[in-house]
């Protein structure tokens, strides 16, 4: 029989299936929080009776504005389950962004943690379709607040029974919605269908992706506020594996206690997390006794580190990449058959590439005219994809120029290789362009933190009146250390052409991120607008 694939079927299966297994969550207030998958699926449903009570309708957008804990979990499951669309905000975000996201998304509630409250306090006359808020605790700490129809999660569920049916409806139903970082420009909503989400559940299962499994913890260091939390949240009770989420502690301290007490053996974020991670586990001289796989996403891990984890820690480092447009997961970095066996340097290198396809994501890089180049690991263009997890267009019909004869253009420059991985040169606005060659800020920046003495390091393009781009490394360093410009300048040289070298080096004290944890070279290209660097002071 031919049944739709729809969300609430993961939630199902994990109820019948994986009932016992535990779902664990440094929650907003404090304490440690447990229970299992059969609790979760009908506090889901009792959610859902609850919607319905409120008037949500199908197709209405439901916001959240919350960290990664079991009552977000309930919430995935529990909107969409009835037909409604939900909506993830990112709180990093500008309140202007956040206010513009509500109102462009049209959403009728906003179900929100504690944290959250005062800034949504501040922009609730702005949002102009809200007609209520939740707020995701129990009465006992549901604060004093001039939010307007504001209810408590607890109290609101507590009213309902767990013995609601999920409807069926047509699969190509939209079930959430997330917005991208906006950056430059009003951010654009990708809104995603059952259909999607359960291919991409599918995928994120598959042993050459994540290859999450029963006897598996995951921790999802990902919040789940952007990008479906890169698809664990719905794998994990999908494959059964028991699932742990960090609340909003997300330092390197609070995260190595997780991992330690809970047992887990499967964790994904951003490299700046993993960075953070790592700076704990040199200073407190501990490791990680169960971690067997951590995948990195979001922007180009540095090979040092993948290094580090693998030989100090005895931790897989699987580098993945993805878009919000792609649910988000494109490629992965796993082996293929004898690559393991490689010597130590070949296989970092490997690992240093973003990966290689997944079935179900099909991916080609073309010139300026659109021709297709060729996949021989020299030739790098603009990386496109297609596939059934992939956006066709955005929320509402925006951003059509990003939409080509049913392939999506990334705005990543890129090269692909014989055995099918993927290696990211550049985004496509962050790539100097020297003398009419191009070169990568991605692997001057991934070489620079190979120094022991750099904690994070950034390249942009500045202005070079006979080269017309030249590049200009920052660089936080490590506190007391003596590093200076032409120490920097002899670690690189060797490890990159000549002409490649920065102009100049300026060390800073910290560098902006996005919303999302990525370097935010915008700013830092206006910041240094005018910056005269040295080989022009000299010429002049």
């Amino acid at each position: 029989m031919d049944r739709p694939l729809l969300i609430s079927t993961i939630i199902d299966f994990a109820t019948e299936y994986h009932g016992e297994q535990e779902i664990v969550t440094r929650t907003v207030e404090g304490p440690i929080h447990r229970y299992t998958y059969r609790e979760a699926g009908d506090r889901a449903r009792q959610l859902a009776n609850a919607l319905l009570r409120l008037g949500v309708a199908e197709g209405d957008r439901i916001g959240t504005l919350a960290w990664n804990t079991h009552r977000h979990f309930e919430a995935y499951y529990g909107i969409s389950g009835v037909g409604a669309v939900c909506h993830t905000i990112n709180p990093r975000l500008f309140p202007e962004q956040i206010a513009y996201i509500a109102n462009h998304a049209e959403d009728s509630y906003i179900f929100l943690d504690l944290t959250f409250v005062e800034m949504v306090e501040e922009l609730a006359d702005s949002l102009k379709s809200v007609k209520g808020y939740v707020i995701f605790t129990d009465e006992a700490h549901m604060p004093d607040t001039s939010l307007p129809n504001a209810l408590c999660y607890e109290t609101l569920i507590a009213a309902e029974q767990a013995d609601y049916e999920w409807p069926e409806f047509d699969e190509n139903t939209a079930s959430s919605l997330c917005y991208t970082s906006g950056t430059t420009g009003n951010p654009k909503g990708v809104l995603y269908t059952h259909r999607s989400t359960v291919l991409h559940t599918m995928m994120v299962c598959m042993s050459d992706t994540l290859g999450l499994r029963s006897v598996d913890v995951v921790l999802p260091v990902v919040p789940m506020f952007h990008a479906n939390s890169w698809g664990l949240v719905y794998g994990a009770p999908a494959a059964g594996s028991k699932l742990v989420l960090p609340g909003r502690q997300l330092d390197g301290e609070s995260v190595h206690e997780l991992m330690e007490t809970e047992k887990v053996t499967f964790t994904a974020g951003v490299p700046t997390v993993w960075l953070a991670l790592v700076q704990y586990l040199r200073e407190s001289k501990k490791t990680l006794t169960t971690l067997e796989r951590l995948v990195s996403g979001g922007s180009a891990m540095p090979r040092a580190l993948i290094q580090e984890y693998e030989e100090d820690h005895d931790t897989r480092v699987i580098h993945a990449w993805g878009m919000t447009e792609m649910s988000p997961i494109g490629t992965t970095g796993n082996f293929k058959l004898g690559m393991a066996d490689l010597p130590a340097d070949e296989r970092y290198d490997i690992q240093a590439k973003q990966g290689r396809g997944i079935f179900g994501v099909e991916m080609k890089i073309v010139d300026d005219e659109g021709n297709e180049l060729p996949r021989d690991g020299e030739a790098f263009g603009d990386l496109m994809v297609r596939g059934g997890t992939i956006c066709h267009s955005y929320y509402k019909g925006e951003g059509a120029e990003s939409f080509i004869d049913g392939w999506f253009k990334t705005g990543d420059v890129a090269t692909l290789d014989p055995e099918g991985f993927m290696q990211i040169v550049d985004r496509s606005k962050d790539v100097v362009k020297s003398g009419g060659e191009w070169i990568s800020s991605i692997d001057l920046e991934n070489i620079a933190v190979g120094h022991p003495d750099v904690v994070e390091a950034c390249v942009i393009a500045v202005a070079h009146p006979k080269w017309d781009e030249r590049p200009l490394l920052l660089i936080v360093k490590s506190e007391g250390s003596d590093l200076d410009r032409d120490g920097m300048i002899d670690f690189l040289t060797g490890k990159v052409v000549k002409w490649w070298l920065p102009d100049d080096v300026v060390f800073v004290s910290e560098l902006p991120h996005t919303a999302t944890g990525k370097l935010l070279k915008s700013q830092l290209r206006e910041e240094y607008r005018d910056y005269v660097l040295p080989t022009v002071a000299a010429a002049e």
